[in-house]
């Protein structure tokens, strides 16, 4: 007699909604989808249409964010007017496919061009984002407020400006924990003295995205990294 299948854990369905997620990205990268003379409303579409058919995704628990240029210093709430990627942009895509119910939050930076500060950017991101998590990882009693201002200061260390007053939120089963009336207990800003490790109303545990988005205002561009904080090693 077969027993029934084993659900996966919320830790194990956020993980695979990342793997997923970062599939699509490298099949974005792969098909050379990114690429000058495009606009960020075409390339938008066309990776929702590769989502759909390579990786069955139908919907998106948020916006479908394409930035290039100068509207790279620009946050997901920001809406700007369409721009063409030029041959020396950096572009940034914040997606959330929904896998199976499962939120993923993904963001990569990609510089077309060999402009070397831009190419630095992408590395300052990702390292930044590392030192995030490791903090995490060490600091059982870290608090929202308090990741803001470390990522907030890698930023200055290495020459760059924080471009976003959050640098991160929840994520979950579609759709995730919401506080009444205000998104900001739930958010990574300065200041939150939630502690990330706190459990929910229903004392499971919570799960985070960290985003890090570095501006250079007087060249104009900026580049974004996300994924998850809590999930993962370092």
């Amino acid at each position: 007699m077969t027993g029934k299948p084993t659900l996966p854990t919320v830790e194990e369905a956020l993980a695979a909604a990342q793997r997923k997620a970062e599939n699509l990205f490298a099949e974005i990268v792969a098909t050379g989808l990114i690429r000058s003379g495009v606009l960020e409303s075409e390339l938008s579409a066309q990776i929702h249409d590769l989502a759909d058919r390579r990786f069955g995704v139908r919907r998106h628990w948020h916006k479908r964010v394409v930035r290039c240029g100068e509207n790279t210093l620009l946050t997901y709430y920001d809406d700007p007017p369409d721009r063409r990627i030029g041959t020396d942009d950096v572009v940034y895509l914040d997606f959330g496919p929904l896998f199976d119910e499962w939120e993923a939050d993904f963001g990569r930076t990609y510089v077309l061009g060999t402009d070397p500060r831009k190419h630095q950017l992408v590395g300052d991101i990702a390292a930044a984002f590392r030192k995030g998590k490791q903090l995490y990882l060490a600091e059982a009693e870290l608090t929202a407020g308090a990741l803001y201002d470390y990522v907030s200061e890698l930023a200055i260390r290495a020459g760059w400006e924080f471009g976003n007053g959050t640098a991160g939120h929840l994520i979950g089963r579609f759709p995730h924990e919401k506080n009444v009336g205000t998104p900001a207990p739930f958010s990574i800003r300065h200041d939150n003295p939630i502690k990330l490790r706190e459990p929910d109303a229903a004392g499971a545990p919570r799960h985070w995205i960290l985003e890090i988005h570095f501006v250079d205002r007087a060249r104009m561009f900026g580049g974004f990294f996300e994924e998850l904080l809590t999930i993962g090693p370092a």
